[in-house]
């Protein structure tokens, strides 16, 4: 025969204020929990149904908060509930089953695209920009939403995935790898906020790799069409007789080895100096990178038209940063430019003779650095924020090679602006 608990009155209920669950008395299994926030609410402790090994579970029910509801009400509820267990109901059961085909029912209504555009909101504050935002919507919204999005995230199965990436599993490798697994994602997220159930029709490992012909096996490997180095003073020699913002960021990405996104946020807190310090927060590896600035570089900035309100270096003409097309609209003038005079144009022959990119400057940078100099991978891979696979090499890194790095780009300054043969 279980204990009795003392049955207290309302107003030593009141008088509760340490945390944890605390016996009222007056029914079986009531207490009166307070929650380390301070709130309390009531708990009626309970056994239902039987277990594997035989014996009872025990359960624990929500009734309420207190004083919302009154100690009175808490074991009226209380009694209640315990009438319906001995006439057979288990309420716990009764409630998981209800709250069930409550989120079924909701699942019908919750279609893929308002599921992705949910799981994208919740998930993009720790996404490290809005660029990274804005593609995961646009790879979903291009290739997902036409054959799923209208559909009940409970009603999508296989084959629906494969009508998605049988056209573009080959041919567009790497972008169908990319919405495979944002499709994943969202119907991770749909299961587990209940709107679906079941193992994920978009999931990779013992499903779609049996389906599917191996990424490894398919993938043709694309590098950023680069100009050769022994063109970049020609180029840059074309580049400086062009007005504009984009021809100037274009130039000062070129003369830093940096990344395109990195060149459009670049802010004036950012700059020390002769050093361009940018903040992990905006780097592919989340680790902030330390840019010793050229005498090129430096001019380049010095030059820039700013005004007090100006948070970025390179201010597109509406306010904020450049967009990420405006150095390759300068790019692409220039090679229409060369075009019709009757040149190839600024094309990388070894990538199929296709028109040079922004981000591919950094393998002009590399080669050249690899192919005309004498300094270490370790200071090369540095000076482009690399992530050093040799783990050993890794750990013993201690500082950032500045001033080694300091005169690579020196070099790299000189060789931009000597003439070089073609």
């Amino acid at each position: 025969m279980p204990k009795l608990a003392p049955i207290l009155t309302a107003r030593e209920v009141l008088a509760i204020t340490g945390e944890g669950k605390h016996a009222v008395g007056g029914a079986q299994g009531l207490y009166l929990q307070v929650l380390p926030t301070g709130g309390r609410t009531w708990i009626l402790r309970i056994k239902t149904g039987f277990a594997s090994n035989g014996n009872l579970h025990r359960s624990e029910i929500g009734l309420g908060g207190y004083p919302t509801v009154s100690l009175a009400q808490a074991r009226e509820k209380a009694n209640l509930a315990r009438a319906q267990i001995s006439q057979g109901h288990d309420p716990v059961a009764e409630k998981r089953t209800s709250r069930r085909a409550e989120r079924a029912n909701l699942g019908s209504v919750m279609t893929f695209e308002t599921a992705a555009k949910a799981f994208i909101g919740a998930k993009s504050p720790e996404w490290r920009s809005a660029v990274h935002q804005k593609q995961w919507h646009s790879t979903l919204q291009t290739y997902a939403f036409p054959v799923i999005g209208a559909l009940s995230v409970k009603d999508i199965e296989t084959h629906h995935i494969k009508e998605i990436l049988d056209p573009i599993w080959i041919t567009k490798n790497e972008t169908a790898t990319r919405v495979r697994s944002r499709i994943e994602y969202v119907l991770d997220w749909a299961t587990v906020k209940e709107y679906r159930d079941g193992s994920n029709p978009a999931r990779l490992k013992g499903h779609l790799d049996i389906l599917l012909p191996r990424a490894s096996k398919v993938k043709k490997k694309h590098h950023f069409p680069a100009l050769p180095y022994k063109q970049i003073n020609t180029f840059l020699t074309d580049l400086k007789s062009r007005d504009g913002v984009g021809a100037r960021a274009l130039e000062f990405l070129i003369l830093t080895g940096t990344r395109t996104s990195e060149v459009l946020e670049a802010t004036w807190q950012e700059i020390d100096e002769t050093v361009w310090t940018i903040p992990a927060s905006r780097m592919k590896k989340g680790i902030t990178h330390f840019v010793p600035l050229c005498e090129s570089a430096l001019q380049l900035i010095d030059a820039l038209h700013r005004f007090e309100t100006d948070e970025y270096l390179f201010v597109a003409p509406r306010g904020g940063h450049l967009s990420n097309m405006a150095m390759i609209a300068v790019i692409k003038r220039m090679h229409e430019d060369l075009v019709r005079q009757g040149s190839i144009g600024y094309i990388d022959p070894e990538e199929d003779n296709k028109v040079i990119t922004p981000h591919g400057f950094r393998s002009t940078f590399r080669d050249w650095a690899a192919d005309l100099t004498e300094y270490s991978n370790e200071v090369l891979e540095m000076s482009l924020s690399h992530k050093v696979k040799n783990q050993t090499e890794a750990a013993y890194r201690r500082g950032f090679l500045l001033e080694k790095r300091v005169k690579v780009m020196k070099d790299w300054d000189d060789y931009c602006h000597s003439l070089v043969e073609t």
